[in-house]
């Protein structure tokens, strides 16, 4: 089976989607996947809307994102994937928004830090942004993954499923986002994130 490149957006601060990268991870060690991390914004998602729905009235959201763009700017798609795994567990599942102590772990410069102060960033995670927006609409949030042709919002899990049923899931993912014409699939109401 040919490897399959897959571009997935993120917001770092979204725990629903450091679930969906825990699954994507799994996905990757059941299906022949290439993935790709880019960064996107809550902040510039939401900052046209009169209330915040993130609450986020300090802009507090920019700094993390900010810090990705320097990371991926100086380190590539290596250093982005390890910025977002060390800086995803430590805030997600330990409370813990420390950057320099997540850049550590990933064995990247803790000075890295910096930029989550640094406008000069903005730009290039407004752009970022844009390129995974544009191919599904300014009506979703974070996550969206591309692969084979097609772009989708989610999938929003509680629980990153592991092993075969990882592998079930993005193969239904990629059935119901190419079929023409779909637009929406909603469950239940959400449940509060999982990361065990």
């Amino acid at each position: 089976m040919a490897e399959t490149d897959v571009d997935f957006w993120f917001d770092p601060s979204c725990p629903y989607t450091w679930v969906t990268a825990r699954w994507l991870t799994e996905v990757a060690r059941v299906r022949p996947i290439t993935l790709r991390y880019h960064v996107m914004s809550l902040s510039v998602l939401n900052e046209h809307l009169e209330v915040d729905p993130e609450g986020d009235t300090g802009g507090y959201l920019w700094m993390p994102v900010r810090v990705c763009a320097a990371v991926e700017r100086q380190h590539g798609q290596d250093g982005l994937r390890r910025f977002f795994a060390a800086y995803g567990a430590r805030v997600h599942e330990h409370g813990d928004w420390d950057f320099a102590t997540a850049l550590t772990e990933a064995g990247l410069p803790a000075d890295l830090a910096g930029a989550a102060g640094d406008e000069s960033y903005d730009a290039a995670v407004r752009a970022s942004h844009e390129r995974g927006i544009s191919l599904v609409g300014k009506h979703v949030g974070t996550p969206i993954i591309a692969a084979q042709g097609t772009a989708f919002f989610g999938p929003v899990i509680s629980t990153a499923p592991r092993g075969e049923a990882a592998g079930r899931l993005w193969d239904g993912a990629l059935l119901v986002a190419g079929t023409p014409g779909f637009h929406e699939l909603k469950g239940i109401p959400h449940l509060p994130p999982d990361f065990t």
